[in-house]
């Protein structure tokens, strides 16, 4: 029978499991690191995701472009885990010129600029339609899913120091220096 006579009288905690107060014994050497790392870059994406469903959304956006989902989000902190990027930009807002426009302006600015940052951060102080513009067009440091998709995947896939674009998000287009990334393998 399950129940003996020396069962009964053993105490509550001896027939239960012990509690894990060890918090090692849950995330020490001996689990699985991806999996670890997966599971941060969720709970991560969720934060940001959730916090972002509060921002103002623009709807006089005319660029059609792939807004973040909750998929991209973790997908790019996953591949880029442990990666920074700083950056610099120059954004055309709708609202300064059309889709076109603003490629062609960008294009003949990229030629312009060269890969000189100097050139870059003056041309962003006078262009930009961004608040960075006063600051040259700096974003400072930042880690993969905190910018929109498009963004996101040139700051942490493209080549370091060299001017990129026009790149469309749905804040208008942009012309991208990756200053720095820190975190390669």
């Amino acid at each position: 029978s399950l129940l003996s006579a020396s069962s009964i009288h053993r105490p509550y905690q001896q027939l239960t499991t012990p509690p894990i107060s060890n918090p090692k014994v849950l995330f020490g050497p001996h689990t699985n690191i991806k999996m670890n790392r997966f599971l941060l870059a969720l709970l991560s994406a969720l934060l940001i995701v959730s916090t972002s469903a509060f921002a103002p959304s623009v709807s006089s956006v005319r660029v059609p472009t792939q807004q973040y989902s909750l998929l991209d989000t973790v997908s790019s902190m996953y591949n880029n885990w442990g990666k920074k990027a700083t950056a610099s930009h120059i954004l055309f807002k709708p609202s300064q010129f059309d889709e076109d426009a603003a490629k062609a302006k960008l294009t003949e600015m990229k030629a312009e600029i060269g890969n000189d940052p100097e050139k870059f951060a003056a041309a962003a102080k006078e262009w930009s339609g961004c608040p960075s513009a006063k600051d040259g067009g700096s974003l400072g440091e930042f880690g993969p899913g905190m910018m929109v998709k498009n963004f996101d995947d040139v700051c942490f896939s493209e080549e370091v120091g060299v001017v990129q674009g026009p790149i469309s998000t749905q804040f208008g287009e942009h012309l991208i220096l990756i200053t720095s990334r820190t975190g390669e393998e």
